[in-house]
């Protein structure tokens, strides 16, 4: 059973003193809103179960969703501010399985740049109290930006999905600019039966081919995608791989993800490469300055948070702001802008949504003096 550190209570009065509302979240869950919301990386590392009526359920992975499942199901109103304190439940790199996060949701706050200040300002406030001789490394990101320079290129809208579900991911991007530079081939890595499916387009030779060897392995039984699934994204990938894009356009996309400054200079940063690559950025950056004004009218060190347009978080429901805060190396806290979440998890309106979590495993080694 993980341990739950010692400071746990005042993580707990600190949020409370924030204006936030604490909730309790069950342990299981169903299953389907996070396998179709939350993205792949944690897709494949939950752990799922049935219930006697053999609907799918998971251990809690995270609780933005439930949290923002039990505001729709509650039907609350907003503005509202949630705060929880919990065991999660994973596969991590690390090789733990379970461990206890906190954090903040901030749903329905129509004042986006200062909610998202607040949200960065609140987690380096929290880690600045439990590790105060510390130096603490924070790396801000935008997937707001990053996607209108995506959307300036023209690039056909499953290009552009692709590249905004990679945002974050550095090897992944690098393999989508591979294929957009027409360095790669979509059957790459396939074998000759399956190569020859996806190259002629059919789906549903492709299907029948995936869902036998599927039940041949065993492997049916532990995967989130089905063999028709699977087929189609292959398929649309081997149709997406004849688009390329031109050597001027591909410069401009890999000159924006090496962007890389203090949160002070990198307005600046951005209007010159927006200047110098005929991008209007207009709108995109005049959120991204009010964020940086906001966060400075509550006390955060700018020149000390670092801007990295390449930078995201490996969670498919991020639209906007996302930040990870860092002591010797180590991840301790992260968190973003979600606004299309709630509605994708059945809400009848959209709600803007912030938030962000602490890990408070890796929190306690930092406290106790050892490498997190």
């Amino acid at each position: 059973m993980a341990h739950r550190p010692a400071f746990s209570d005042g993580i707990l009065e600190f949020f409370a003193d924030r204006d936030t509302r604490a909730v309790e979240i069950p342990v299981l869950q169903p299953a389907d809103p996070f396998l179709d919301t939350a993205g792949e990386d944690l897709r494949r590392r939950i752990f799922l179960t049935q219930n006697e009526l053999g609907d799918m359920l998971c251990l809690r992975p995270e609780f933005t969703i439930p949290v923002c499942l039990r505001h729709i199901g509650t039907a609350a109103g907003t503005p509202q501010r949630y705060s929880y304190l919990g065991e999660v439940f994973r596969q991590r790199r690390d090789g733990e399985t379970e461990f206890f996060q906190a954090g903040i949701e901030d749903l329905g706050n129509e004042a986006f740049a200062e909610a998202d200040a607040r949200a960065v300002s609140e987690a380096i406030e929290t880690l600045a109290r439990l590790l105060p001789a510390d130096n603490l490394q924070v790396t801000l990101g935008d997937q707001t930006v990053f996607e209108a320079v995506v959307e300036a290129l023209g690039l056909p809208e499953g290009w552009q999905t692709r590249l905004i579900r990679a945002f974050g991911d550095a090897a992944q991007i690098d393999l989508l600019l591979q294929n957009l530079a027409g360095e790669r081939r979509a059957a790459e890595g396939l074998d000759d039966d399956l190569a020859g499916y996806v190259r002629s387009g059919d789906v549903a030779g492709l299907t029948d081919l995936i869902d036998r060897r599927m039940h041949e392995t065993g492997f049916l039984s532990n995967t989130s995608r089905g063999p028709a699934e699977i087929a189609e994204r292959l398929v649309e990938k081997a149709r997406l791989s004849a688009t390329h894009l031109d050597p001027k356009a591909l410069d401009i996309l890999k000159t924006f993800l090496a962007l890389n400054a203090s949160l002070d200079e990198a307005g600046g940063s951005l209007a010159a490469f927006s200047r110098i690559a005929g991008i209007d950025l207009s709108d995109a950056l005049a959120l991204f300055e009010s964020r940086v004004a906001a966060l400075k009218e509550m006390g955060a060190r700018t020149d000390a948070i670092r801007y990295r347009a390449a930078f995201g978080r490996p969670l498919d429901y991020y639209t906007g702001l996302v930040f990870e805060i860092s002591v010797r190396g180590s991840v301790l806290a992260g968190g973003g802008r979600f606004d299309r979440l709630l509605t994708l998890l059945g809400a009848p309106k959209p709600i803007p949504a912030v938030g962000f979590s602490l890990w408070l495993d890796r929190i306690d080694t930092a406290v106790e003096g050892g490498a997190p």
